[in-house]
């Protein structure tokens, strides 16, 4: 018996273990502090006590024993967040059918990716890491900060984060299931009906449940629960309003053929993701309540997103629509800040506005506001310091920190950051792809090209 709970003290205090993550006591002395909700403050400094915000002011003592990083003549701002990543995952599309709901990227999270790093390096402290866009219901997805140098997976996830699930509208499921395997959907009314055929039976095996559930404390009750469905559970929290929808989508029409599926069944919690065409339907977004995570000035890179402009996000900020701007990209993650930018000549947004796209706006559209997102007192401690505005073509990221955590310093930055180096490993030599393949949230079902069209 006292070997059997023994077992159990270890196995708990190896799980409590893993549970814990790193959070670290700082003081930011003399910077310019951009909090994005509360205006910019200069020579103001940042107390972080316990991976938290405890003071922001000026002349603020260290106390004993606390890291002082000194940002004169810096500029100290929140930690950017990316609505729209594949970074930290080893797979990105369960491809296999147009529902996969029951899947989740959470359970395949890579601690060594070393873009997470790269990222870091650009001054983002969070990613949404993305289930990827070959069905019209996808997988689950997960919010990750940015913590490089963890060796468990699980040390990654924003603990407490919202959950979140990937759909996708247009081509791209069309293509994998119409096209590579002749099932539906092969047109935009056939994502239609997939969609609303699978909240149809997530509604009823919801509302078996609540029969069974009602009728089993009945006295003298002998019948049998329904039988469980992990892809039916997925999509009745949906409907529950448990589960966010981050929905992949460029056109105005399959936009507005969303939203009046949503509306049919009750669902609220809503973002786009990519919307080239949202500023068509900008009122609509925005009078339902629904979010929107663009690319500032990226489009035609296939058919169906030919045509967009550059004053996309700033329409949709200006039609009250909360609007982000993401990567979707490893390399376009690490200057985010010059996408926000981009903003303030393509639509005169102003500064805290423009910052906002990439910090409290994703923060706003992945349920985690009141946490990250801006500088204040009580939040978490992700924040990125640059040596110049961060909206400047010219702005460098010096430092990013992770819940209280220097992750990222440039100054110390080493020439090989790997976690762990194989010795015998082959280094990658760089190549060229060639295609006209751009959209990253199709990575790993690239074969269905040749399916569509016969190349074997």
């Amino acid at each position: 018996m006292k070997k059997i709970f023994y077992s159990f003290a270890l196995l708990a205090l190896v799980t409590f273990a893993h549970a814990q993550v790193e959070r670290g006591n700082l003081l930011i002395k003399n910077g310019t502090v951009l909090t994005v909700t509360k205006g910019t403050f200069e020579n103001t400094d940042v107390l972080v006590k316990d991976g938290k915000i405890s003071q922001i002011g000026k002349n603020i003592a260290a106390p004993a024993g606390v890291k002082v990083i000194d940002a004169t003549g810096q500029f100290v701002m929140p930690g950017i967040i990316d609505a729209h990543s594949h970074a930290g995952l080893d797979a990105i599309n369960e491809a296999t059918s147009p529902v996969t709901a029951e899947v989740f990227t959470g359970d395949v999270l890579n601690p060594f990716q070393v873009t997470l790093y790269r990222a870091l390096g650009g001054g983002v402290t969070t990613i949404h890491a993305m289930h990827g866009s070959a069905n019209a219901i996808g997988g689950q997805c997960e919010t990750i900060k940015l913590r490089y140098g963890v060796k468990d997976g699980d040390g990654l996830r924003m603990e407490g984060a919202p959950r979140t699930i990937k759909f996708a509208l247009g081509e791209n499921p069309t293509r994998v299931h119409g096209g590579g395997s002749s099932i539906v959907p092969r047109t935009r009314m056939g994502v239609e009906f997939v969609i609303r055929e699978s909240f149809s039976k997530a509604k009823e095996y919801m509302e078996a449940w609540d029969k069974y559930n009602k009728a089993k404390t009945q006295k003298g009750f002998r019948g049998t629960p329904p039988a469980y469905n992990l892809r039916l559970e997925t999509l009745a929290e949906i409907l529950k309003g448990n589960i966010i929808i981050h929905c992949h989508s460029y056109r105005a029409d399959e936009i507005n053929m969303l939203l009046n599926v949503c509306k049919d069944f009750g669902v609220k919690r809503l973002v786009f993701q990519h919307v080239n065409e949202g500023f068509k339907v900008a009122p609509e977004l925005a009078k339902f309540g629904a979010m929107a995570s663009v690319f500032a000035d990226w489009w035609a890179y296939k058919f169906e997103v030919y045509y967009s402009t550059a004053y996309n996000a700033a329409i949709l900020t200006r039609n009250g629509v909360v609007t982000s701007i993401n990567s979707d990209d490893a390399e376009l993650m690490r200057h985010l800040y010059h996408e926000a930018a981009k903003t303030q000549k393509y639509g005169n947004l102003t500064d805290d506005e423009a910052l906002a796209l990439i910090t409290l706006n994703p923060a706003k559209q992945l349920g985690i506001d009141s946490r990250v997102g801006s500088l204040e007192v009580g939040k978490e401690a992700d924040i990125a310091i640059f040596n110049a505005h961060p909206l400047s073509s010219y702005t460098i990221p010096m430092i990013t920190v992770v819940d209280g955590v220097v992750r990222f310093d440039r100054e110390k930055d080493a020439d090989d950051v790997r976690i762990y180096v194989d010795p015998t490993q082959a280094v990658d030599i760089a190549t060229i792809q060639g295609g006209e393949q751009e959209d990253h949230c199709m990575d790993g079902a690239e074969d269905a090209f040749g399916k569509l069209f016969g190349l074997n």
